[in-house]
């Protein structure tokens, strides 16, 4: 019977280990068909969770999980900061999720999911989150949530786009195309559709007695205005690059901030004021070719030209001035060699 035991031991040792595999991999099976559950209540696929769901389905789950988590940390009282752009990154989160899903309809090798501040404090500091924005990946072998990779600020670049590259670098699963939303739905085409077939005898007859919006010279000029200062605004960098109009002073909060020193940034409001500025010369000097050129006073002629000299030198010391004490750079004069 001595003898015996230690075989005897062995068995029970394999029974055990069997069993508790069996019992660990329904445990698995059980938390992949609850994750399937709370992906599918989403409209975008991404599961909200707290300190409590971290727990259960990533932290107190034994590696290797049989699933990935992409995680994005959100904080609502910070969703209105325009430097953080955490609204627009959420959404284009969201329409990450959505794509992987549409593309993958049955995987259960990535779950996509949202962590807000107030309600995850402790996974905050689990994660040891300390800025926004932030996205990380916790991959089946990561034994800590510490290990986890963050996404880097480079992939937010390109919104969603990037964030698939960083998604299929990182895990090796495709995410398909980002499946955007058109801008006009289907619904407003149709009703677009039949306003313009309804509206369309009378809007050839206005047409053919040249007595619509495009004959008014007005309306050019105005549009020829608008397009000049879109142009030297910035105003199109400020939509491409999602910049405010201004920024709050850190040492006062009080007090906003409309002109930022320094080449790395423009914010909205100079790029309005020196638009401004390059706009009115433009338009003296329209006025001076098109419109003083008809007076037949010469002593009228003289004042107007005085005052053009004055405001556009005035606008054009603004311009340099400013981009002086925004970049250090100054104008130097250029003589002939022979002046020297």
């Amino acid at each position: 019977m001595a003898s015996q035991n230690p075989l005897l031991f062995l068995l029970l040792l394999l029974l055990t280990a069997i069993f508790s595999g069996h019992v660990s991999a329904g445990h698995s099976s059980d938390l992949v068909a609850e994750l399937v559950a709370l992906r599918s209540r989403s409209a975008s696929g991404v599961i909200h969770l707290d300190d409590a769901a971290v727990s259960r389905f990533i932290s107190s789950v034994p590696s290797p999980r049989p699933y990935s988590f992409l995680v994005f940390f959100d904080a609502a009282q910070l969703r209105s900061n325009p430097d953080l752009h955490l609204a627009k990154l959420r959404s284009e989160f969201a329409l990450l999720s959505a794509s992987f899903l549409s593309y993958n309809p049955s995987s259960s090798d990535l779950f996509f999911a949202d962590i807000e501040f107030k309600e995850s404090q402790h996974s905050f500091s689990l994660f040891e989150v300390s800025s926004l924005p932030h996205v990380r990946l916790i991959g089946p072998a990561d034994a800590s949530l510490r290990d986890s990779v963050p996404m880097d600020q480079s992939h937010f670049s390109r919104l969603a786009e990037s964030m698939a590259e960083f998604v299929e670098s990182r895990t090796g699963l495709s995410v398909g195309p980002i499946a955007r939303p058109p801008p006009v739905s289907g619904r407003q085409v149709a009703i677009l559709i039949a306003l313009l077939v309804i509206l369309s005898p009378f809007l050839i007859k206005r047409i053919l007695k040249g007595d619509t919006i495009l004959h008014d010279p007005n309306v050019w000029m105005g549009s020829a205005i608008f397009v000049y200062f879109f142009s030297v605004s910035g105003a199109m960098h400020n939509i491409i690059r999602g910049m405010p109009m201004f920024l709050s002073d850190r040492n006062d909060p009080n007090r906003m901030v409309f002109f930022y020193q320094g080449s790395g940034m423009q914010l909205g409001a100079e790029g309005f004021a020196v638009g401004f500025l390059y706009t009115i010369v433009g338009l003296m000097i329209a006025v001076v070719t098109h419109g003083l050129v008809k007076v037949r006073s010469l002593a009228t002629q003289r004042m107007c030209m005085l005052v053009v000299m004055v405001v556009a030198c005035w606008a054009v010391n603004k311009v340099v001035y400013l981009d002086n004490w925004k970049t250090g750079y100054s104008i130097h004069a250029f003589w002939p060699n022979s002046w020297r």
